[in-house]
């Protein structure tokens, strides 16, 4: 019996791998955080599957649900929302099952920070513009940030930043990045990127609050700051450069 860790994209049900849609199919047993993983994923579970909504449980309650299941000798499909390796809360449940020697496995996922680049049109590097994406959040009740882990040291390299889970601290977002960026700084706000009901916000520091109050979201909004999201006059990439040459075009190593 294996668990298996899977993320479940950002909310399209096609933006799943096609990994972890195969091993949907074949586990009898599905817990899934129904808040933000869509319904129509669960399309996918086999006929006469467990299906468990584990958005309202305790990670006890879930850790019980993997006991049975072990016992059972059911292999699970344990969903989480974007991809495993950021916010998803599965560091927990792992330390628990290696204690209890249950395997498990984990199968990444669209991000949603991919997602709502894609949504924009725009790639989040560019050559001599920012080589760096930085992914973070705002302390919240959930769980504080380290103490050198903040927005305006985040924000002294320049990179571009995806700003997760601070929908609500938007106007603390802005004062401690403007010092950095500027108040022209390219700012964007996607909402349940992928989603039917996606929306998206464009401005800049200075003006992406007054935009937002006009049309509030709630916490699955990400917030992008940065030069890329509105660059045009940035050089192009050597990599396609006629007099770049490399192995695959008639150079060396």
């Amino acid at each position: 019996m294996t668990v298996h860790f899977i993320g479940a994209g950002p909310g399209a049900p096609d933006l799943i791998t096609v990994r972890g849609r195969d091993l949907i199919a074949r586990c009898p047993v599905c817990l899934y955080a129904g808040s933000l993983v869509p319904a129509a994923l669960l399309d996918y579970c086999p006929p006469g599957a467990r299906i468990v909504d584990t958005a309202p449980m305790s990670l006890d309650e879930i850790v019980a649900e993997f006991q049975a299941a072990h016992t059972a000798g059911h292999d699970i499909a344990r969903l989480h929302s974007g991809d495993i390796s950021i916010w998803s809360a599965a560091g927990e449940q792992m330390r628990r099952l290696r204690d209890l020697d249950i395997p498990y496995t984990m199968t990444p996922g669209v991000p949603a920070f991919a997602a709502a680049a894609s949504a924009l049109g725009r790639e989040l590097t560019l050559p001599e513009v920012s080589q760096s994406l930085v992914l973070t959040r705002t302390g919240g009740r959930a769980s504080s940030m380290p103490p050198k882990e903040t927005l305006e040291a985040f924000a002294r390299t320049g990179a571009t930043l995806a700003v997760h889970l601070s929908i609500h601290a938007l106007d603390r977002v802005v004062s401690e990045l403007v010092p950095h960026y500027g108040e022209d700084c390219a700012c964007a706000i996607v909402f349940r990127a992928s989603w039917p009901d996606e929306r998206i916000v464009r401005g800049t520091l200075a003006s992406i609050g007054q935009a937002i109050a006009a049309a509030p979201m709630e916490r699955t909004a990400l917030i992008l700051v940065g030069r890329v999201l509105a660059a045009e006059d940035f050089r192009e990439s050597a990599l396609y450069d006629v007099d770049y040459r490399r192995r695959y075009r008639g150079g060396g190593q």
